[in-house]
This record gives C-alpha cells, sequence and structure tokens, in this order.
C-alpha cells in the first residue's frame, strides 16, 4: 500500500468548479484507469468551458486504486478524497462527496461506475448537459440483458413507480448525474442510516430527489451498461438487505406523499432513441438453484413468513410451492403484495428488519426464476414490456397496500389477520 493515509488529496489546489465527475470506488485499481479517461475526455470534448474537476471517492482501498486515479494522465484536474481506515460502504464515500460539492460550490455532478467497461466521453454529456437546462437529478436509461438488474426489474423500478409515481426505470443505476443544489438537501437529510451509507445510497438519493418535487429526467447512454454483471441467484450479499431496507425505511417519512398518489405519469427523457444495436453481454442465470433456494426458504423462514404475510397471501404461496420447475410461475399480483405486506411488518417491527430482509430472499428468487422463465425467449424489447405489464400490476395492487398501511393500532398479528 502506497503512502500514508490522506482524506484529501488536492494538487492542483482546486478551491471551486462548475461540474464535479465522480468517480466512488473500493479496490478498483485494475478497473478505474479507463472511466478516468473518458470522463476526461468528455468534459474535454462538451464542458470545455466550464471549470472541471474528477473527484475520486474511495474507501481508503488497500490495493493501488488512490496511486492509479492520481497517475492516470488527465487533463482535467483531479481530487482524491476517502473515508478513515476502516469505513467503508459506497454511500459514506457520497457524504464525502456532497460535502465536498457544497465547498467548491458546483452547479453539477455526474458520477459513473469505477468498473464500467461500456462508458464513453458521451456518457459525461448525457448525465451532465440536462443539469445546465433545468434538471436537478439525471437517471441513466441503457440498454440492458434482461437478466442484468434483477433487483431493479424486480423491486426497485416497480416499487418506486407504484410509490411514488414517476417512471425511472434505473433508479439504482449507479451512473446518474445531480446539482449543486440537491448536494445540499441530501447533506442535511434526516434520513441516513447504515444501509443508505452502504449500498442503500443511489436508491435512497432517487427517492429524496422524487418527493422534492425537483425535475428529474432519464437519459439516453447510447450503449449497453456493461460492467461486472452476475447471475441474480449466486451474488446478493448485502446489496439486497442495503437497497429493499432503504425503499422500505423512506416509506414511513413519505407516506403523506406517496398514499395519495393514484397512478404514474412519465419521466422526461433526454436526448433521443438508442440508435445503437449493440447488445448488452449475456448473463447466465442457474435457474435450479433460484427454485432450491426458493424451497429452502420453505424449511427455514416459514414461521416468518406466516407472521408478516396476510393469510391469503400465504396461501397462494403455499400453492406455488409445489409447482415443478417446467410449469413454474409466481404471479406478479402475489409478487407485489408480498413485498407490499413486508414494508407494512418492516415500518411495525423494527426489531425484526434484518430477518425480515433475510426471509424475503427466497422468495425474490422464486419471483426471478418466474421472470427468466416468462421472459426466456423474448427480445429486450419483449422483455421490457413484460417489466412494464409488472409494473402496472402494482400500481394496480397498490390500494391493497395504502388499506394494511393505515390500519395501524392493531397487534401486529391482529392486523394482519384483520384485512382477509
Amino acid at each position: 500500500m502506497s503512502g500514508s493515509f490522506e482524506t484529501e488529496v488536492n494538487p492542483a489546489k482546486i478551491k471551486k468548479v462548475e461540474i464535479v465527475v465522480c468517480i466512488p470506488s473500493y479496490n478498483e485499481a485494475d478497473s478505474i484507469a479507463y472511466p478516468i479517461s473518458q470522463a476526461d475526455q468528455g468534459l474535454i470534448k462538451y464542458f470545455n468551458n466550464r471549470s472541471a474537476v474528477i473527484i475520486n471517492c474511495d474507501n481508503n482501498s488497500p490495493d493501488d486504486t488512490k496511486q492509479v486515479f492520481l497517475d492516470t494522465p488527465t487533463i482535467t484536474p483531479k481530487i482524491y478524497l476517502s473515508t478513515p481506515p476502516g469505513i467503508k460502504g459506497k454511500g459514506n464515500n457520497f457524504m464525502n462527496l456532497f460535502q465536498k460539492v457544497v465547498d467548491l460550490k458546483a452547479k453539477a455532478v455526474v458520477v459513473v461506475d469505477a468498473d464500467l467497461k461500456s462508458i464513453t466521453p458521451e456518457w459525461i454529456k448525457h448525465l451532465g448537459e440536462p443539469l445546465f437546462e433545468g434538471f436537478s437529478y439525471v437517471a441513466p436509461l441503457y440498454v440492458r440483458h434482461k437478466y442484468d438488474g434483477t433487483i431493479t426489474n424486480g423491486i426497485a423500478y416497480p416499487m418506486t413507480r407504484a410509490l411514488y409515481g414517476r417512471r425511472t426505470r434505473q433508479p439504482i443505476g449507479g451512473d446518474f448525474g445531480f446539482s449543486g443544489k440537491l448536494a445540499s438537501v441530501y447533506l442535511d437529510s434526516k434520513s441516513w442510516d447504515e444501509s443508505v451509507a452502504n449500498f442503500g445510497i443511489d436508491i435512497w438519493m432517487t427517492t429524496l430527489a422524487i418527493n422534492q418535487k425537483v425535475r428529474v429526467c432519464q437519459s439516453f447512454m447510447g450503449r449497453p451498461k456493461i460492467h461486472r454483471t452476475k447471475d441474480p441467484g449466486a451474488h446478493l450479499g448485502p446489496m439486497f438487505r442495503q437497497v429493499v431496507g432503504t425503499i422500505f425505511s423512506m416509506m414511513s417519512p413519505f407516506d403523506s406523499f406517496w398514499t395519495r398518489v393514484k397512478y404514474s405519469r412519465p419521466t422526461a427523457i433526454y436526448g433521443f432513441g438508442l440508435g445503437e444495436t449493440e447488445m448488452p453481454p449475456e448473463v447466465e442465470v442457474n435457474t435450479k438453484n433460484l427454485l432450491d433456494k426458493f424451497h429452502d426458504g420453505f424449511e427455514q423462514y416459514s414461521d416468518i413468513w406466516k407472521q408478516v404475510l396476510t393469510q391469503y397471501v400465504h396461501m397462494k404461496l403455499l400453492e406455488i410451492r409445489e409447482m415443478k420447475e417446467n410449469v413454474f410461475n409466481f404471479p406478479t399480483d402475489l409478487w407485489a403484495r408480498i413485498l407490499f405486506d413486508v414494508a407494512v411488518s418492516y415500518r411495525d417491527a423494527p426489531e425484526d428488519r434484518d430477518l425480515m430482509m433475510e426471509a424475503l430472499i427466497p422468495l425474490y428468487f422464486g419471483r426471478t426464476l418466474s421472470f427468466v422463465k416468462k421472459t426466456k425467449d423474448m427480445s429486450i424489447k419483449q422483455a421490457e414490456e413484460a417489466i412494464e405489464d409488472d409494473c402496472a400490476t402494482f400500481e394496480m395492487t397498490k390500494p391493497y397496500l395504502i388499506q394494511r398501511w393505515k390500519k395501524t393500532g392493531l397487534s401486529h398479528g391482529a392486523q394482519i389477520n384483520a384485512i382477509y
């Protein structure tokens, strides 16, 4: 590991800029140089009339991320920021970023993932330009393989859309833009917690932006997102708990808003159609593994499911338990009700939250298997249409959530059984 710990390295002594490109990282020495050089080219090509800086927000990576960042040749000046030793988490990196953006009085911030293989200079333009034209938050819109981003497709997109009434296709995309003013809002927010300090940060930022009633748009990136893809049944780790937990925990502070939202409306799209026919890389899915993990859940979590789910939903779940893989189907309506049931319990029994998230994972695997089977022979475009249909089902099922959400004052078990 090179050099002693430094919170900040600012070789050009930058004090004020108009636009920031941030690359958050932890142990990305082998991949970060490429997004740095693409960001630099993007800033020079499209923002040469504006002062700019590239910031690496790092978790004091033990590999050589810091040195690679500082040594990668760029025309744009660079700043390296790090969390203290032992403090990890993507959200903690962003807390450093928000403070720095406020200090630099930046007008626009673009964030791109450190493991991106598909970034072009145009990505900086697509995510940055709308921020100088009246938008405060820019979510990405890219072609992804139909099995890449199953947490987005199965939970984050339909939940965000049904709750807050905005169709933002990639609410946890990892690459996005936001205004300097929004950075101040993020910095002052009281809803920060352990999940947000980690992988919950992206959905937290999107949800806050929508609830701030600022102008939100989506921007076509022009290329598929190519990064380290993962089999949805093999690599969940803490990300699932942190992302989904953040969606649930943010429902309470904003319930006076979302309980009044009846339908969703499209979010403005900045730029033009994708034009390119370049296809994203394949994502292999082990369907047997998904089914096995779904079935294992019945051994491990059936007591919790019985407690958290309404009688009707629990009964429906038992019905699909018996299905063989070739006919397996986990209906969207049932999946929506499960998520809505868990959301209510998440609010009412905070001491059991970690257990609830663990118990939700096998159900998510079952739902993912159903999606994989349904879309097996579909093109990416057809699979997108299937996801849009799923979202419409979530919206139609929302009165069920509102009815359950407002039935407070009953004991937890009584509340669960009172619905049916």
